[in-house]
């Protein structure tokens, strides 16, 4: 089924009625091209994704558990052919990009895919990416996510000329193995646990690791402290014409901090949470938001927290779309739930009427 049919097929069955209104995305003057982004596992693979896709905006990103741009397309897919809702992916995506039982990724041929389609005008310019600042984790306890997929990343930006002073790569905690998880000080679960709600407390603030290394103006003096800010739910179904059908919730969040309602010139990051951590995963509700450290460090460093959400209804296991499950064009900066996101920053960039 093609993603228009997938997406009319998705508002018709799951698309909830007008009863509950949700605001509108606000418009905040911030400062588009200091955008950043992260995530974990999925998460990271769509960071990654946008990061690439939109890298004259971008200045860096926090990628936890995951591989490099374009790890799950096949040459079939290349081509131009059908994924059959990621049908045609998910074996590279399994077995390569993530466990590496049947192959590792090859982070030098990602990127020379990547320059390729950057010359053929699918995604921004790669110089984009040459003054970024990249952060890369892996868990030695992560049994979902093998390190090759991040090895496979490191390679990918360093061929595509990020320099090692704007690169670090982690793949071992002092603390302990730490699982397939976004990892925290505490208020998580057992460091080396894989499964969800997959943040794990491993006595290691991953978030402020995360924006202190992208932004190195970041005040550590300040942060973490308690989020004071207005969390805001928002449609994002303007962003997305039939976005149900597309893997994408109704609702997404936003956490601003006053400062950013008062004055514009704020930096807004980016963070894409992982397979089974959206807001409309049964029981898991805003744990991705509140328990992973973002929202501590926002206030003082008047940083937008964007939170973009997946709908687990028609994303398998809440997923995002890194390997084609909903639609076919899913790495260019066309891609739907790309470009939706990309409209998101478009609304918080315009200036407050």
């Amino acid at each position: 089924m093609r993603a228009p049919y997938r997406a009319l097929l998705g508002v018709l069955i799951l698309w909830p009625g007008p009863a509950n209104a949700v605001e509108k995305l606000p418009a905040l003057g911030v400062e588009i091209d200091q955008t950043s982004v992260s995530g974990i596992s999925s998460g990271a693979f769509m960071a990654g994704q946008f990061q690439v896709a939109f890298s004259s905006l971008v200045v860096g990103a926090g990628i936890v558990a995951g591989g490099p741009y374009g790890c799950a397309e096949t040459t079939w897919s290349e081509l131009g052919f059908p994924t059959f809702g990621g049908f045609m992916n998910i074996g590279e995506a399994t077995k390569v990009c993530m466990a590496a039982t049947a192959g590792q990724p090859d982070g030098r041929a990602l990127a020379e895919d990547a320059a390729a389609m950057a010359r053929d005008g699918r995604i921004d310019p790669i110089a984009g990416l040459l003054d970024d600042r990249v952060y890369l984790f892996h868990g030695q306890g992560d049994s979902v996510v093998a390190e090759p997929a991040v090895t496979a990343a490191e390679i990918f930006y360093r061929s595509l000329g990020v320099p090692s002073a704007h690169l670090q790569a982690m793949y071992s905690l002092p603390a302990g193995r730490a699982g397939h998880a976004l990892i925290v000080v505490a208020d998580g679960s057992a460091c080396d646990l894989n499964g969800p709600p997959f943040i794990d407390a491993c006595d290691y603030d991953q978030a402020g690791e995360i924006l202190s290394w992208i932004y190195p103006d970041i005040d550590r003096g300040r942060g973490p402290g308690l989020a004071g800010g207005e969390q805001l739910e928002f449609d994002q179904g303007e962003f997305l014409t039939g976005a149900v059908g597309y893997g994408v919730a109704r609702e997404g969040v936003v956490y601003i901090p006053a400062t950013c309602r008062e004055q514009p010139g704020c930096r807004v990051h980016i963070a894409f949470h992982g397979c089974l951590q959206s807001r409309t995963t049964e029981g898991f509700g805003d744990a991705f938001i509140e328990r992973t450290g973002y929202l501590g460090w926002a206030d003082a460093n008047r940083l937008v927290i964007l939170f973009p959400q997946t709908n687990a209804n028609t994303a398998p296991n809440a997923c995002w779309d890194w390997w084609g499950h909903a639609s076919d064009d899913f790495l260019s900066r066309q891609a739907p739930q790309l470009s939706a996101v990309r409209a998101m920053l478009d609304r918080l960039a315009q200036l407050p009427s």
